[in-house]
């Protein structure tokens, strides 16, 4: 049976009810407002990624250099938990990390306590890379905003920190309902 969408069905968050949206217009218009800017903001942050990938390394996909920073931030990590960090499916990290191996960015090790597992992490080169390109984006952000109040900045550190905890919340809960769907 066809839901009526030829591109198939539409998922939004399952548990968000419409009635908020009309009872406080104001509220409303911010939510519309944000909806915009995020959207904005998020592909102008796919653009960069993919140009920041092609400096890490001629060719990198730019989901290669997320994969690259979270390992850099978090690692090492064993490739299973990449993939939930990152909410990619199991073939495009395989990929990625395929990709920075080649490249010398990344080293890939048998895991002591599984060695069917893999442990991933930043190579001694792809650290001094990233930390090369990341030392000269955030000398961008302090020129871009350098007429901005500190605090100003800070806030928006801590509400952009909030709004990915709330995501990182958000993705837990759909991988647990997925999870208890198989």
């Amino acid at each position: 049976m066809s839901d009526g969408n030829p591109t198939g069905p539409v998922h939004v968050e399952d548990d968000v009810s419409t009635a908020t949206t009309t009872a406080d217009p104001a509220a409303h218009e911010a939510h519309v407002a944000l909806e915009r800017e995020v959207a904005l903001l998020l592909r102008r942050a796919r653009a960069i990624q993919g140009r920041l990938a092609g400096e890490l390394h001629r060719g990198l996909d730019g989901a290669a250099y997320g994969l690259l920073v979270l390992l850099d931030d978090a690692g090492p990590l064993r490739a299973s938990d990449v993939v939930v960090r990152l909410g990619l499916d199991k073939s495009t990290v395989s990929r990625q990390v395929a990709s920075l191996v080649d490249a010398g960015l990344v080293d890939r090790v048998a895991d002591p306590d599984d060695g069917r597992a893999q442990v991933l992490s930043t190579s001694t080169e792809g650290h001094r890379r990233l930390s090369e390109i990341r030392d000269a984006r955030r000398a961008r952000w302090e020129a871009d905003l350098a007429d901005w109040a500190t605090d100003d900045v800070a806030s928006l550190a801590a509400l952009l920190g909030r709004l990915n905890r709330l995501g990182e919340a958000r993705e837990a809960q759909v991988r647990g309902t997925a999870l208890a769907d198989d």
